[in-house]
């Protein structure tokens, strides 16, 4: 039996187990550091009200089993960027390896491509990341461009890869 990976909206009994992924330093390592570190259980509540509040969603909580196991979403762009989304994801360590992020974008590409008028999805990921370069790669995306030094985190100045997919229109 396969597994089975979906997204839904975030609850508010999603709260704990939020809170006890995303409050992992090797999590925080490859996010931007606008999630906090140490991730508390306060900072879970008001991710998921914020989240709650939007219209359209944009935020969703990641199942595999009918667990919680991380947490995906878009960005919509503005302006000249508007047919643009930026997405992003983590999944929490102990479900590494196991394909469930490459579905879970799999499935907001879909999302997107049904509920927006986007052409382009773009995803930005630290040098350091292969594993989620592979999951773009595996959803069609492809190296758009290497940001030498662009990014700081951890104190350390490094390299962001871009990768692109863009969505067929007709």
């Amino acid at each position: 039996m396969k597994p089975e990976v979906f997204l839904r909206p975030w609850k508010k009994s999603d709260a704990p187990k939020l809170a006890q992924l995303a409050n992992n330093k090797n999590i925080w390592n490859n996010v931007r550091d606008s999630l906090p570190q140490p991730y508390t259980f306060k900072n879970a509540e008001e991710w998921i009200f914020y989240c709650n509040r939007q219209k359209p969603l944009l935020n969703f909580a990641v199942i595999y089993n009918t667990q919680i196991v991380g947490s995906i979403g878009c960005i919509l762009k503005t302006d000249v960027y508007r047919k643009s989304m930026e997405i992003g994801y983590f999944i929490g360590e102990e479900y590494w390896n196991f394909g469930i992020a490459t579905k879970a974008v799999h499935i907001l590409l879909d999302y997107i491509h049904k509920e927006f008028r986007t052409v382009r999805v773009t995803a930005e990921v630290f040098a350091h990341n292969k594993a989620s370069m592979r999951v773009l790669y595996n959803n069609g995306f492809y190296l758009e461009s290497i940001r030498r030094k662009s990014v700081v985190k951890n104190n350390e100045i490094m390299d962001d890869y871009v990768w692109v997919k863009l969505l067929e229109r007709g």
